[in-house]
């Protein structure tokens, strides 16, 4: 569960001060599927950044699964991300001399985890997302829809607390964008915790649950099912 209480994050701009996040609260359940979205400059980064774990606020609390990560050194806040969050972003971020399932397998090496173990992990979370007949191939043998895919299944082989996603179909076309939204829609079904963040209405009304980033506040949208 995501707990956060009160957040502020400020930014000194030459002699303003920008308030990125400004007294925001949010709390996410297990299995829920969130949307934040918002313009750019609305602070829905800076809040995507503290619910990764990338960042801490300058004033309030943030508990992960009853962590309370604003307390943590920054080595096991790292540890915590490692272990607790998903991402996927916008641009895909695979390494491109790696075959897919190298790619997904990377994360879990920073968890230690025995290669047979990584590699049955990766291959099960690659078959999942309808790829494991491309294990072998590089990012450039794959097309744009088949790379956020291998960047899910990134995402899903740690089994992490939340799957963090950031713009995940902002580089894709509409075709490819519904395909990889009805894989969120499957990810949720199967319990997973999503929180997506976007600045498009449309795909933000897929999540079962919307809130909405403005000049560094956050607003409740809804909580109505969206097919």
């Amino acid at each position: 569960m995501i707990s956060i209480s009160d957040a502020y994050k400020i930014y000194q701009v030459g002699d303003s001060e920008v308030r990125a996040l400004d007294g925001v609260s949010l709390t996410v359940e297990d299995g829920e599927f969130v949307a934040i979205v918002g313009p750019s400059g609305s602070g829905k980064s800076t809040l995507m950044n503290i619910i990764g774990c990338l960042d801490v606020p300058d004033a309030g609390a943030y508990q992960l699964d009853e962590l309370d990560v604003t307390a943590l050194s920054e080595r096991r806040i790292a540890k915590a991300r490692g272990r607790k969050i998903g991402f996927i972003f916008q641009g895909f971020n695979l390494l491109p001399k790696l075959n897919a399932l190298e790619n997904v397998e990377l994360p879990l090496i920073y968890q230690n985890l025995p290669y047979a173990k990584r590699k049955a992990a990766a291959l099960q979370a690659l078959e999942s997302v309808g790829l494991r007949d491309r294990a072998t191939h590089k990012p450039d043998e794959l097309s744009g829809g088949e790379q956020q895919r291998v960047a899910v299944a990134r995402a899903l082989a740690g089994r992490p607390s939340v799957i963090l996603a950031d713009e995940p179909t902002g580089n894709l076309d509409s075709k490819t964008g519904e395909e990889i939204m009805k894989l969120f829609h499957e990810m949720h079904a199967a319990g997973n915790t999503i929180v997506l963040i976007t600045h498009d209405p449309a795909i933000a009304a897929q999540a079962e649950r919307r809130v909405r980033m403005q000049d560094g506040k956050l607003y409740e949208d809804s909580k109505e099912g969206c097919a």
